[in-house]
C-alpha cells in the first residue's frame, strides 16, 4: 500500500508538472530592446516622493564627445549620485520583453500523457588626449551658477543653475559641452520652472584606469512630489523619432502616463509557424502598426507583474531567471531584502517619441491596477502521426480554419503583404479524406464520396475556372513567407 501511494503521488506530481507546461507554453523568443535603434532606456523606481532614475543610452562615438544635461527639480548631493553595472538593464529587458511562445497540438487519434517538448550597441574604448573640466567659476554675465560639482565614477558632474537659456547654452558650448544648436528654445521652460541641470562629461583619466570598455549607466536619487521624465531636452539630439524603454518599479502597482494616453500592446495573439525565425522583425511591425493606429500620441504597457521575490509566478511563460535582491538593489529598489520586503510591482513602458507628437514632458503616477500583463505572441505546431479516426479529420478541418485565423491575425497587427499564406494554411489538406476535403471546398453542399465526389469536385473545379471570371486570391499580396 505504501508504495502504491507513492506512486500516485509520483503519477500526480508528473500530471500537475504537465498541466503546467500545457498552459504555459515554452519560451521561444523574445523581442527585446536591442531591436531599436535610436532607443534609450530608463530604471524609474518610485516610493512616496522619493524618485531614482538611471539612465543607459545607445550612445557611440569617442567618450570625449559624450555630454548629458538632465533638468532635475533640486540639487543632488554627491551620495544621491551612483553609477551602476550595465547588466541591470540587460536583466531587466531580457525577462520584461515580448515573447514568442510555442505550444504543440495533441494527435487526437493518438492520445498521449507525456510530452518531449524543447525550451528552446557598442562603445568603442578610445585612447584621446585630457579634456579640459569645467572651471569652478560662474560666468556672472551669463547668468550661470556652479551649485555643486562632483567626480563620481568615470564621469565630471557639475549642478548649475541658470537664468535664461542663451547663456547657458553659451556657457556650456565654451566649457567643452557639445550641445544641439537647437539646445536653447529647448532648455528654456526648465529655466522658467527653476529647474537644476545635472550636467555630465567623461572624464578621460578615469575612465582609461576602469576595466570597462562602455560608459557605465549613471542614477540619481532625490525626493520631490512631481513624477516625470524630462525628455523634451533629449529631442534637441535627433529630428527623427526616438525609442524610450522604461522599467519602472513600485510598491502598489503598474505606472502610467497622466499626460498621454497608456495603451496596452497588443497581445495574447495566434501567429503562423513562419514568424520564428524573424519574431524581431514581427515584433517591430507589430509595434510600428500600433504606434501609427494611436495616432503617434500613446505610451505602450509591454509588461505589468507583480516579481515580489514571495510571488512565484511573475511571467508566462519566464523567458529567464527572475530579477532578485541584487538586481532590485541595483535599480534602486530599496525595500526588498533577503526575506523579500515590500511588495515589488514591475512596469515596462515603451514610448517613441518625437518633437511635434510629445511636446511635453513625460509625467507620471502609481496606480493600485495590479494586473497582469505581457506581450505575449503564441505559436502552435500542428499534431504528428496518422489522422484517420473521425477525430483526426476534424482535426485537420479545424486545423485549417486556425491557420487561416493565424494569417488574418499577422496581416492586422503588422500590415505585412505576401504570396505564400495559401500553402501554410492548406499545408495538411491533401491528409484529408475525400468527404472532409469535399466540406473545405465546397462548404454548403454535401458531396457523396469516393470517384462520383471526386467527378463532381473536378466538374465543379473546370466551372469555375471556364465561368468566373479571374480575380487574385484574398492571400496573393502577402510577402510573408
Amino acid at each position: 500500500m505504501k508504495y502504491r501511494i507513492i506512486a500516485l503521488l509520483l503519477i500526480s506530481g508528473i500530471l500537475s508538472a504537465l498541466q503546467v507546461n500545457a498552459f504555459c507554453g515554452f519560451y521561444v523568443a523574445k523581442a527585446d530592446a536591442k531591436l531599436f535603434n535610436n532607443k534609450s532606456e530608463i530604471i524609474l523606481v518610485r516610493d512616496g516622493n522619493r524618485t531614482v532614475i538611471t539612465m543607459s543610452n545607445d550612445f557611440k562615438g569617442t567618450v570625449k564627445d559624450f555630454a548629458m544635461v538632465v533638468p532635475v527639480p533640486v540639487v543632488l548631493r554627491e551620495d544621491q549620485i551612483r553609477i551602476v553595472n550595465r547588466n541591470v538593464f540587460d536583466a531587466l529587458d531580457a525577462y520584461s520583453g515580448p515573447r514568442l511562445v510555442e505550444y504543440y497540438d495533441e494527435n487526437p487519434c493518438q492520445p498521449v500523457f507525456e510530452y518531449m517538448m524543447d525550451a528552446v550597441p557598442a562603445m568603442a574604448r578610445t585612447m584621446n588626449k585630457e579634456i579640459d573640466v569645467a572651471e569652478d567659476f560662474a560666468e556672472k554675465d551669463l547668468g550661470v551658477t556652479i551649485e555643486a560639482k562632483y567626480t563620481v565614477g568615470e564621469y565630471d558632474i557639475l549642478l548649475l543653475s541658470a537664468k535664461e537659456s542663451s547663456g547657458l547654452k553659451t556657457w556650456l558650448t565654451q566649457n567643452g559641452y557639445k550641445i544641439p544648436a537647437s539646445a536653447e528654445e529647448v532648455l528654456e521652460p526648465y529655466i522658467k520652472s527653476n529647474m537644476k541641470f545635472f550636467v555630465v562629461k567623461v572624464n578621460i583619466d578615469k575612465f582609461l584606469e576602469s576595466t570597462s570598455e562602455y560608459l557605465n549607466p549613471i542614477q540619481i536619487e532625490f525626493e520631490h512630489e512631481r513624477f516625470m521624465l524630462p525628455i523634451r531636452l533629449g529631442m534637441a539630439n535627433s529630428p527623427g523619432e526616438q525609442d524610450m524603454i522604461v522599467y519602472a518599479f513600485t510598491k502598489q502597482g503598474r505606472v502610467e502616463c497622466t499626460n498621454y494616453r497608456t495603451v496596452k500592446i497588443p497581445t495574447d495573439r495566434n501567429i503562423p509557424l513562419f514568424v520564428q525565425p524573424k519574431f524581431g522583425d514581427f515584433y517591430k511591425a507589430l509595434f510600428d502598426n500600433a504606434y501609427t493606429r494611436e495616432a503617434k500620441r500613446a505610451v505602450f504597457l509591454e509588461y505589468a507583474w507583480d516579481v515580489s521575490l514571495q510571488n512565484p509566478m511573475k511571467c508566462d511563460p519566464c523567458v529567464g531567471p527572475p530579477p532578485m535582491q541584487k538586481e532590485f538593489q541595483e535599480a534602486g529598489v530599496n525595500w526588498v531584502n533577503s526575506w523579500g520586503g515590500e511588495p515589488v510591482f514591475f512596469t515596462r513602458l515603451h514610448v517613441r517619441y518625437t518633437r511635434d507628437r510629445f511636446p511635453q514632458d513625460l509625467n507620471f503616477q502609481v496606480t493600485s491596477n495590479t494586473e497582469r500583463f505581457q506581450g505575449r505572441y503564441i505559436m502552435t505546431h500542428p499534431a504528428s502521426g496518422e489522422f484517420d479516426c473521425d477525430a483526426g479529420q476534424s482535426y485537420l478541418y479545424e486545423l485549417q480554419n486556425k491557420r487561416r485565423k493565424e494569417v488574418d491575425e499577422l496581416i492586422a497587427m503588422t500590415g505585412w503583404e505576401g504570396k505564400n499564406a495559401y500553402n501554410y494554411i492548406h499545408e495538411y489538406s491533401n491528409r484529408m479524406n475525400d468527404e472532409r476535403r469535399n466540406e473545405v471546398l465546397f462548404p454548403f453542399i454535401k458531396l457523396p464520396s469516393g470517384p462520383a465526389g471526386m467527378l463532381l469536385v473536378f466538374l465543379g473545379l473546370l466551372a469555375t475556372i471556364l465561368l468566373i471570371p479571374e480575380r487574385k486570391s484574398s492571400y496573393s499580396r502577402k510577402t510573408i513567407e
